[in-house]
Formats: structure tokens, sequence, C-alpha cells
């Protein structure tokens, strides 16, 4: 049995990368509703939520405060606030928001903890999207 309390952090770029991550992460043995996709447009991450049976990031993942505030937030602002809620540190969520920038998509498979203010998760996984050399990057590793 894998250990599905630790978070893992996917990037796809088509809607079939992200059904693979999805697929991959109930493979694992996490539940369906703590996989979780998210993009720059709203009707994106609903479409493709529908479409891999991943879930998107809503108020009992985030937490009531961070989805109130979320209403006065611009898009990066919420996506990172969602993100963070999820234990996703600060610079790496910074960092993701602005892949998301470039059409890339986030697959998130959670492990279950909420976080809130400054804290975040110091184990969670990332999978970084293959193509660092589009924007002179280093891998994460």
């Amino acid at each position: 049995m894998r250990n599905t309390e630790m978070t893992k952090v996917r990037t796809a770029m088509t809607s079939q990368e992200v059904q693979n991550h999805v697929n991959e992460f109930r493979s694992e043995g996490y539940a369906e509703d703590h996989i979780f996709v998210l993009t720059h447009d709203k009707t994106r991450t609903k479409r493709l939520a529908e479409r891999t049976d991943a879930e998107e990031i809503g108020v009992g993942d985030q937490g009531l405060g961070t989805t109130i505030a979320n209403w006065f937030r611009s898009t990066g602002d919420e996506l990172r606030a969602k993100m963070r809620s999820l234990g996703v540190a600060e610079n790496e969520a910074e960092r993701l928001e602005a892949e998301m920038d470039r059409d890339v998509i986030v697959v998130i498979a959670w492990g279950g903890r909420e976080y809130g203010d400054d804290d975040f998760d110091r184990d969670i996984y990332y999978y970084p999207y293959v193509p660092y050399a589009m924007h002179n990057d280093p891998p994460y590793k």
C-alpha cells in the first residue's frame, strides 16, 4: 500500500496527460475527492475536472475563510490561496501559478491535511513538467 497521506503535485499540458495523472493517483490509492485539477481559467478547470473525474478545490477543501477571501482576490491570488490551503509552499504556489499563466494544468493528489496562514507541507512531492529549457529554469529535485 502506498502512502496516500503525502501530497503530490504534477503538471500537464493536455487533457490526456491530466487523465493519465488522475489514473496514476487513483492506482496509488488516492480517493477521488482528493485529486484536484487547477488551471487559470475556471471554465477550463471545470471541464477538465468533469472529463477526468478529478475535483475542483472547493469550500470543504480550502476552508470557508479562504473561500470568502477568494471572492475579493485576483485569479492568480485565488489560485495560489487554493494551492496553499492544500499545503503547497508559497514559493511553489507562485511558481505553479506562473506555469498556469502559460496554460500548464496542475494536478494535485492531496494527502488530506488542511493548511492555513504560513504553514505548508514540507513533504510534498513535485513532479515538474519536463521542458524547463523553454523558460531556462532548472528542474526541481
